[in-house]
């Protein structure tokens, strides 16, 4: 086992945790937020398992999935866009619990919970299908498109798998305005994805062709 990785993995994830727990329960002013548990157990629990599995059988790919240094200007943009998404999103959530603001019913949120998770399987069986997934826009050495699979549907499968994930969130949360905070990411997404194929089609051989095969860049039939 990589030492350094693991340590690294295990400092990212607690931090992760520690940071969105602090912004779901501090707003809330209480631990008692169900919907707030709820979410950080469905995405938490996944995702440490996920970790331990690409640990053991490809620490790279778990390498460039903690690497989230953009090189791309348009790409540092989005990520800042993202970031005050996300930050608003949990914030008003919290707050949305504790005073009681366009709260949704509970069994909202266990639907959308059973949504997540099918997502998130979603995402997993993208990071099986191509190793080359990186956080970052990049192009990687000896790296070939990929065409079977989801990406022989749509040719960001593993973007569609985010929508759906961060659209379901706030409904786990049960905080409409949330909701309608986390459709900020549409535009954000349309403008990674433009800037990402933009690089693609310059570096990454083949791909001019697969976008003539597959059509549809995130949601089949539509866009």
């Amino acid at each position: 086992m990589n030492t350094e990785l693991f340590i690294k993995a295990v400092t990212k994830f607690f931090a992760g945790l520690l940071i969105i727990a602090a912004l779901l329960f501090l707003p809330a002013w209480t631990i008692r937020y169900p919907q707030g548990w709820t979410l950080l157990g469905i995405l938490f629990i996944p995702m440490f398992g996920a970790g331990l599995i690409m640990m053991s059988k490809n620490p790279d790919l778990l390498r460039k999935r903690l690497n989230a240094k953009e090189k791309e200007k348009q790409q540092k943009t989005v990520i800042l866009l993202s970031g005050i998404m996300f930050l608003a999103a949990f914030i008003l959530a919290g707050l949305s619990f504790r005073f009681g603001w366009l709260m949704l019913p509970f069994p909202v949120s266990i639907i959308a919970a059973v949504v997540f998770l099918l997502a998130y399987a979603l995402y997993g069986e993208v990071l099986r299908e191509n190793t080359y997934l990186s956080r970052t826009i990049e192009v990687q050495e000896n790296q070939k498109v990929i065409d079977t699979g989801l990406y022989g549907v749509v040719r960001h499968p593993m973007y569609m798998a985010t929508l759906i994930l961060f659209l379901a969130m706030p409904l786990v949360l049960g905080s409409l305005i949330s909701l309608f905070i986390m459709f900020c990411y549409i535009p954000i997404i349309v403008k990674r994805i433009r800037n990402e194929e933009q690089v693609l089609e310059k570096e990454l051989p083949g791909y001019t062709e697969y976008k003539k095969k597959v059509r549809y860049r995130l949601i089949p039939f539509i866009w």
